[in-house]
């Protein structure tokens, strides 16, 4: 039956915003990032990538011996790279490193190609979530816990360059996954 001309026509409506965009998590160690991420992705359908895995992949090393064999510069400069790959990759959601956000090249490439999350945590909840793993090189000392405060403050005011700032909070990953998408869908390109 041809459609009535009187009567609208049906549409789709329209893809969000976000949706020809990478989703990018940036914040500090224990933030959730990865955790977060995985479930993130499942929910919109899209692949998950943790650049810290994949830096391991490629230099076919752990991030600490990266760190221990050839330095924290070394470790930056194959993360610059990795990100660049995964980002010329359809969108999807990805897990950034702690210190990737730092470099302004990465934050620039970022702006460009995905939508950037910050996941913000407090100090404490932080604290407790780095203790459950020993895998962390800056904070394989014993001063470990200055350390992440002092990385803390300092990397506080870059990572609010981000698009979006969404609280990780203890509790069910959930939480801060629907918190993610409800911040999505207000998000506009600047």
């Amino acid at each position: 039956m041809p459609a009535d001309s009187d009567s609208p026509a049906k549409t789709d409506p329209p893809a969000p915003a976000y949706a020809s965009r990478t989703i990018a998590l940036v914040g500090l160690m224990g933030a959730g990032k990865s955790t977060v991420g995985r479930r993130l992705a499942e929910r919109l359908g899209r692949k998950f990538y943790d650049s810290d895995h994949e830096i391991e992949k490629a230099a076919g090393l752990s991030v600490a011996d990266i760190f221990t064999l050839h330095g924290e510069e070394d470790f930056r400069r194959g993360e610059q790279k990795v990100l660049e790959r995964l980002l010329a990759e359809e969108p999807h959601v990805l897990a950034t490193g702690g210190g990737a956000y730092l470099n302004a090249q990465t934050r620039d490439l970022l702006r460009e190609k995905a939508v950037t999350i910050w996941l913000n945590a407090d100090l404490e909840t932080l604290w407790r979530r780095v203790q459950k793993k020993n895998t962390r090189p800056l904070l394989r000392r014993a001063d470990a816990k200055q350390v992440l405060e002092n990385l803390f403050i300092e990397r506080e005011p870059i990572y609010a360059q981000a698009d979006l700032v969404v609280y990780s909070k203890e509790g069910p990953h959930g939480t801060t996954v629907n918190a993610i998408l409800k911040a999505l869908k207000s998000w506009e390109p600047a």
